[in-house]
C-alpha cells in the first residue's frame, strides 16, 4: 500500500503475479471495509508516512503480518527513474513477497502517545527560544547594554527590561513577545505535567534518572524514541538506532575512514542526550573523566558526542539488566525524583522535610562528591593503563623498561 493523506494505492502479489487492486480511502471506515476483504494469512506492506502507524493498527487484527517499510533501506523506490503511486505499490508488494522488505518497529499505543507529547514539547521549546532571541534582537538593534541579571525573562530581568528606553513600536514588540513567551511557558508546563504523570511510576524512567545529567524529560524523550530496549540485542545497536555512531568508509585494502556521526533516528532524543552530556560534566564521575580524556586528543565537540554515546550504552545496560547506575549520587537521584513528582502535580511540602531534602545538606553533598571523584580517578587510571587483549596464540610484546604497568592487561 502506497499511502497518502486521502487514499492508498494497493497492489497485490499472488502466485507470482502482480495486479493492481486500485485505490482505497485513508479514512477509518474505508480502511475497515478494505480490511474485511483480506484473508487471515495475508501480509501487508505499508509505505512509511505520517499516518502509516494508524493504518497498521487498523489492519493488524485482520491479517497475519503488517510491515512498515524502512525507507532508509528501501532504495528501490527512492532511486527509481519512473516513480508513480502504482509503481511504488508494485515494488512494495514484490519486495514483501520475496521477503526482501526491511521493516520498522511498530510501537504500542503508550509509546506513540509519548512520541506525540515529546514532539509537541520540542516544538514548544523551539518556539520559546525563538521568542527569546527576538527580544534579544530588539535590545541589540537599539544598542542597549547586556542585562545585569542571568535570566532576562525572570522577575528581575523583566523589571530591568521595563525601565529601558525604547521607541514606541519596539516597546509594543517587546510586550507582545513577552505575552507569547508566557503562553509558551504555560503550554510547556501543561505538556510536561502530562509526561511527568505518565512517567512517575515507570521503572525505566526512574532507572535512567540515576545516570548523571539525565533528568525526567530526557529519560522520557529517550524512552519515547526507543520504546522497548530489549528489542536491541546489544548497546551498539541502540547507539546506531539513535545515530550516535560514526560513519565508516572502507573499500578494498585501504584503511577505514571514520567520519561524523550518522545522525540517523530520532533527532529529539539525540539532542537531549547531548544536553545530558553537557550536564554530566558539571559533576565528578567516570563520564567527566571520559570527556577530559577524549577532549585532550580530539577536541570539545567530539568529546561531548562520545559522552552522549556512553550515556546511551549505560542506559541500555541498566534497562536490560534491571540495575541502577553504580556511581549514582543518592541525594541527587532523590532530588530529581522529587522534581518529577512536583511536575506531575504532587503537593508541595512547605517547611516539611520530604524525599529529596537531603540534597540541601552541604556536608552530605560533599561526601557524595568525594566518592564520585574517587570513581573518576579510578576510571582515569583504568583508561590510562588499558591495553588491548592479545589474540589467542599471539606473541607477547616486549615490555618497556621502567614502566609501572608492564604486567597490566585490562579488558574493560
Amino acid at each position: 500500500m502506497d499511502i497518502h493523506r486521502d487514499f492508498a494505492q494497493v497492489a497485490v502479489v499472488e502466485d507470482g503475479c502482480v495486479t493492481d487492486w486500485g485505490r482505497v480511502g485513508c479514512r477509518p471506515e474505508a480502511l475497515r471495509e478494505f480490511a474485511a476483504q483480506l484473508r487471515p494469512d495475508d501480509h501487508v506492506a505499508l509505505e512509511a508516512t505520517g499516518n502509516a502507524s494508524a493504518v497498521a493498527v487498523l489492519l493488524e487484527p485482520h491479517v497475519a503480518k503488517v510491515v512498515i517499510s524502512n525507507l532508509v533501506k528501501t532504495r528501490a523506490i527512492a532511486e527509481a527513474k519512473v516513480k508513480t503511486d502504482r509503481v511504488d505499490a508494485r515494488i512494495l508488494a514484490q519486495l514483501l513477497a520475496a521477503d526482501f522488505l526491511p521493516g520498522t518497529w511498530l510501537p504500542d499505543e503508550r509509546t506513540r502517545m509519548l512520541r506525540r507529547l515529546s514532539g509537541h514539547r520540542a516544538q514548544l521549546v523551539r518556539g520559546r527560544i525563538r521568542v527569546k532571541n527576538q527580544v534579544q534582537a530588539v535590545l541589540h538593534r537599539n544598542m542597549l547594554p547586556r542585562p545585569p541579571v542571568s535570566d532576562l525573562f525572570g522577575t528581575r530581568g523583566r523589571d530591568w527590561l521595563a525601565h529601558q528606553v525604547l521607541p514606541a513600536d519596539e516597546r509594543e514588540t517587546v510586550t507582545a513577545l513577552l505575552r507569547q513567551l508566557d503562553f509558551y511557558g504555560a503550554e510547556l508546563a501543561s505538556v510536561e505535567r502530562r509526561l511527568a504523570a505518565d512517567a512517575l511510576d515507570d521503572p525505566v524512567v526512574r532507572r535512567l534518572m540515576t545516570i548523571p545529567g539525565v533528568d525526567a524529560m530526557t529519560a522520557v524523550t529517550v524512552l519515547a524514541a526507543v520504546g522497548d530496549f530489549h528489542r536491541f540485542s546489544s548497546a551498539d545497536k541502540l547507539v546506531s538506532y539513535l545515530g550516535l555512531n560514526p560513519t565508516v568508509r572502507q573499500s578494498g585494502g585501504t584503511a577505514a575512514h571514520h567520519g561524523r556521526i550518522t545522525k540517523a533516528g530520532c533527532g529529539k532524543a539525540r539532542g537531549m542526550l547531548v544536553q545530558a552530556a553537557f550536564a554530566a560534566l558539571r559533576s565528578p564521575g567516570p563520564l567527566r573523566a571520559l570527556h577530559q580524556r577524549i577532549k585532550a586528543r580530539r577536541g570539545m565537540q567530539v568529546a561531548i558526542v562520545a559522552v552522549a554515546r556512553k550515556i546511551t550504552v549505560i542506559a541500555w545496560h541498566l534497562v536490560v539488566k534491571e540495575q541502577d547506575y553504580a556511581f549514582a549520587r543518592p541525594s541527587l537521584v532523590a532530588f530529581k525524583r522529587r522534581k518529577l513528582e512536583l511536575s506531575a502535580g504532587a503537593e508541595r511540602r512547605i517547611a516539611r522535610r520530604g524525599p529529596g531534602y537531603d540534597y540541601n545538606d552541604k556536608e552530605l553533598r560533599r561526601q557524595e562528591r568525594e566518592i564520585a571523584e574517587q570513581a573518576e580517578r579510578a576510571y582515569a587510571v583504568l583508561a590510562g593503563q588499558w591495553q588491548a587483549k592479545r589474540p589467542v596464540g599471539a606473541p607477547r610484546l616486549p615490555a618497556i623498561p621502567g614502566t609501572e604497568s608492564e604486567s597490566v592487561t585490562c579488558t574493560a
